[in-house]
């Protein structure tokens, strides 16, 4: 177990890059040189970390840790892992709430959410040409961003969800062949499981209004039970959730933080729950990083025992395909709003974000070189 947690907390300290770089991190230590794990079985884990709700790299860091120390090994490299970022992003929310009346402080906020802007927009566009490549998936896009023009709140940001992958499931668009009945397998999770996801998941917004610890722990666990499509995802989920806990500049500022640090996106939760609660940052913090954490962790060790009946299933993987779809319009409505209503106030910030994205994109600038950037910009702009 010491093993585990130690190797994790190495990789949580320098795992710069998002899910993909992380994935890549983990190729290298765990089966190039540790040789913990054979290159198939690590295969075989991507596929379902990337099939099920959650943080992709962090469940598949779980798994890592299960596979060598069994349920405690997977608890150690989570801990490793997410503890640098845990610590970095808690602390950054912190000294927020103290100093956040000062000009730099100001100044920092304002970089930051022009920051934010490019990121969301270049994850967009990425979803875009990995997710959207059918009629039926760019129409789900489409009609998503249109739902959410006329509704808020959790149920608007849910209820596309549910309907697309119910038309998913029911109406295969065949981009899958035909497959042998006899072949399909019977998909048999863990039960205990899968009870106590969905048990939380329905019981927790009926107590939340007795507790502001459990309201806060409801919020981030129904927002981890619906993200598809890595850690960009938990901003349009959890920022109708938010509203009045805390304000658009904090929220943007814990997603272009989140980008600065290295370890799991999915930890911009930990600024935002010491944001929540300001009297008890830390456990704040705490309460939202483990809540948002749960519910894929829940449902990787309930599904693994069947993994390879998932995989059996064609309309399984046609609902994920709009699910996916569904994804990029939901972070396309939250780039509209909140981000660039909120961040984008004049010429000036549209020229910013213009460069920012082309040093991004074409010249492969690191994101934390291009905080630095547009921080000097808004020095000097403002």
């Amino acid at each position: 177990m010491v093993t585990v947690f130690w190797q994790f907390l190495v990789l949580g300290l320098c795992s710069f890059g998002g899910p993909a770089a992380h994935i890549g991190y983990f190729q290298q230590a765990f089966v190039v040189k540790k040789k913990w794990l054979t290159d198939e079985d690590f295969t075989q884990a991507i596929a379902l970390c990337q099939f099920l709700p959650g943080p992709a790299s962090s469940q598949l860091g779980m798994y890592i840790g299960y596979k060598k120390a069994g349920y405690i090994g997977s608890i150690a490299a989570f801990i490793g892992f997410t503890l640098p970022s845990f610590a970095l992003l808690t602390f950054l929310a912190v000294a927020n709430n103290k100093f956040g009346s000062s000009v730099i402080v100001e100044q920092i906020i304002t970089a930051a959410k022009l920051l934010a802007v490019v990121v969301v927009t270049d994850a967009l566009w990425g979803m875009i040409k990995k997710n959207l490549t059918s009629i039926p998936t760019i129409t789900t896009a489409l009609l998503t961003m249109t739902w959410l023009m006329f509704s808020d709140g959790l149920l608007g940001q849910i209820f596309p969800i549910i309907i697309a992958s119910i038309v998913g499931y029911l109406w295969s668009f065949k981009t899958q062949p035909v497959v042998n009945k006899h072949l399909i397998k019977p998909i048999r999770p863990h039960i205990g499981l899968v009870i106590t996801f969905l048990g939380l998941l329905a019981l927790l917004p009926f107590i939340a209004a007795t507790n502001d610890s459990i309201k806060l722990f409801s919020i981030f666990y129904q927002a981890g039970s619906f993200v598809f499509g890595g850690g960009h995802v938990v901003l349009p989920l959890l920022q109708p959730m938010l509203d009045g806990m805390v304000t658009d500049n904090t929220f943007l500022s814990a997603y272009a933080s989140a980008q600065l640090v290295p370890g799991p996106m999915f930890t911009m939760a930990s600024y935002l729950g010491a944001s929540a609660m300001p009297a008890m940052p830390l456990w704040g913090s705490i309460i939202a990083t483990v809540a948002v954490f749960l519910p894929g962790s829940l449902l990787l060790f309930a599904f693994l025992p069947a993994w390879k009946a998932l995989f059996s299933h064609p309309r399984l993987i046609q609902a994920i395909l709009l699910i996916n779809a569904c994804v990029v319009g939901l972070l396309g409505s939250a780039l509209i709003n909140p981000v660039v209503t909120s961040s984008v106030k004049s010429i000036t910030d549209v020229i910013a974000v213009v460069i920012g994205y082309i040093l991004i994109k074409k010249y492969q600038c690191p994101v934390w070189l291009l905080a630095i950037l547009l921080l000097i910009f808004v020095i000097i702009a403002y």
